[in-house]
């Protein structure tokens, strides 16, 4: 019995290996296959936290604000959610949450209240359910049928005093959202759906809602114990050719600011959650950048992502005693100064005295901007450390390195310990926008090389029908097939094979020996 066995296995083995072949030689030869960037990431600043690490949709990475620099009269705010979103992540690609409330809070008073909240709620729809794919064909515009999966978006505006709704107004309603960057052959023109999806409000507002280029530039092998010590190995901005889901409001400062007298505003967003019963609870929050990831310690990060910032008492110590430059100390041999750190309470929880502190001001962790200053015409990556006061810890600027700014001071930049620390990554890999919103388009899906016997712009139909037609007529006059007409030939090739290799294993199988 032992040699019919082992024939079984090796007649099974020999079906198996037709079967791949066959399934092979009709999907691989069309499709081709390339190695892309970028890889597995791990932990990050943003995952700064154990339970919205697991949920990305509604984990908050970066918030920004400034005073728009085409348009000085305005202000804009840049928020981004979904951390390390790859190019290439289909068939499902990335969307904002149906059963989310994403809101932008500003405080105009400094009290650590919201007195205005804008609020993004989307919802999703759908084309087609009995298909996998994202786009059934090349997208040209946003209501392109061939998009099959869409969001649309509602901003309402909610004015608090004392964390009581004082009115409720719809801004903006059913506004569609800027879809995931499938690549070239899918969106031809992605700049055009880009600009289809910048939307003007009544009252001098603008909105944006879309994919687009991870902003935040960074080395975080931070987090492989401070670079293990080692200093050479810094410079990779590892957040370079990832995506996020980027929220962009630019708003009048008329609108945001209690006055002219006083044009500081604090900054922060949130991500609330609804629950099975309906109710919505907060699940993230971000104003300035690095607070939960390296200043908060383990025991607080969920806390701190629940919490409101007139209860940041609570973690002032976090800020008073940090843990960052006592970790320096003891890798770098760079001494830490000396606690307790009113420096970075004045810096981080109120703002400079004299540039962006609003009077009477609450401690509190909020990103600070004074609606005041002028955009500056030739901005400094370090801001209000060399001298430049429209840029970081005056708000945050697409272009400020708020970790080299931020790692000097925690190390005492501002008390006499003068340094020059940073990660040796100065720029973002992509370039950003001269207008609103600024932020650089999302990197395509489609970043390796063309698949063998294709060229730039094929004409993929979007019905099998259509494709096993000519597309055309080549330069020579002979008829030319589009790519998935090939695919579909192969296809038919494996399947005979398939069907061969199972004629093949019946005879085997009939035979007694």
């Amino acid at each position: 019995m032992t040699p019919l066995l082992s024939r079984s296995g090796a007649g099974r083995k020999g079906l198996v290996t037709l079967i791949c072949g066959a399934l092979a030689a009709g999907g691989l030869a069309a499709a081709g296959v390339a190695t892309l960037e970028p890889g597995a990431a791990s932990a990050s600043s943003h995952r700064e936290a154990p339970l919205i690490s697991g949920t990305p949709q509604y984990d908050n990475t970066d918030v920004y604000a400034f005073v728009s620099p085409d348009k000085p009269d305005t202000t804009t705010i840049v928020a981004d959610w979904i951390p390390f979103e790859d190019p290439a992540g289909g068939p499902n690609f990335y969307t904002f949450a149906d059963d989310a409330q994403y809101d932008l809070h500003i405080d105009n008073n400094g009290d650590a209240q919201g007195e205005l909240l804008f609020r993004y709620t989307f919802r999703t729809h759908r084309k087609n359910g009995n298909t996998f794919l994202y786009n059934t064909g090349p997208v040209t515009s946003l209501d392109d049928p061939d998009l099959n999966i869409t969001q649309t978006y509602d901003i309402d505006l909610i004015k608090l005093r004392n964390q009581h709704v004082v009115s409720k107004t719809k801004v903006a309603d059913d506004i569609p959202v800027a879809p995931s960057n499938v690549g070239n052959a899918s969106m031809p023109d992605y700049g055009k759906l880009r600009s289809q999806a910048v939307y003007k409000t009544a009252g001098g507002a603008s909105t944006f809602a879309g994919q687009a280029d991870d902003p935040f530039f960074l080395d975080l092998r931070v987090f492989d114990l401070l670079y293990g010590g080692n200093l050479s190995e810094v410079g990779r901005d590892t957040l370079k050719g990832y995506n996020v889901n980027t929220i962009a409001l630019q708003v009048p400062n008329d609108m945001i600011r209690e006055s002219s007298k006083q044009p500081v505003v604090g900054v922060w967003s949130t991500t609330q959650r609804r629950n099975a019963q309906g109710s919505y609870t907060q699940v993230s929050r971000l104003g300035s950048p690095l607070v939960n990831e390296v200043v908060n310690p383990q025991k607080d990060k969920d806390t701190f992502n629940a919490s409101s910032p007139w209860n940041d008492a609570q973690f002032l110590k976090n800020v008073t005693n940090p843990e960052l430059p006592k970790l320096i100390e003891g890798i770098y041999k760079i001494k830490a100064p000396a606690e307790p750190r009113n420096d970075l309470v004045d810096v981080f929880l109120k703002g400079v005295k004299g540039l962006n502190q609003p009077p009477h001001v609450r401690p509190a962790e909020e990103l600070r901007l004074n609606t005041s200053i002028k955009p500056s015409e030739h901005p400094k990556r370090l801001g209000v450390l060399d001298g430049d006061n429209a840029g970081f810890p005056n708000g945050r600027r697409l272009t400020d390195d708020v970790i080299d700014a931020s790692l000097q001071v925690v190390e005492g930049e501002l008390v006499g310990s003068k340094n020059d620390l940073g990660d040796a990554v100065d720029a973002n890999d992509k370039k950003f926008e001269k207008y609103f919103p600024y932020v650089a388009e999302p990197t395509s899906g489609s970043r390796g090389p063309l698949a063998k016997g294709t060229t730039d712009g094929a004409d993929v139909r979007s019905q099998l029908g259509d494709a096993l037609q000519p597309a055309g007529t080549s330069s020579d006059g002979s008829d030319t097939t589009v790519l998935i007409a090939a695919s579909a030939a192969s296809g038919a090739a494996g399947i005979l094979l398939i069907g061969t290799a199972l004629a093949w294993w019946r005879r085997r199988m009939r035979r007694p020996y």
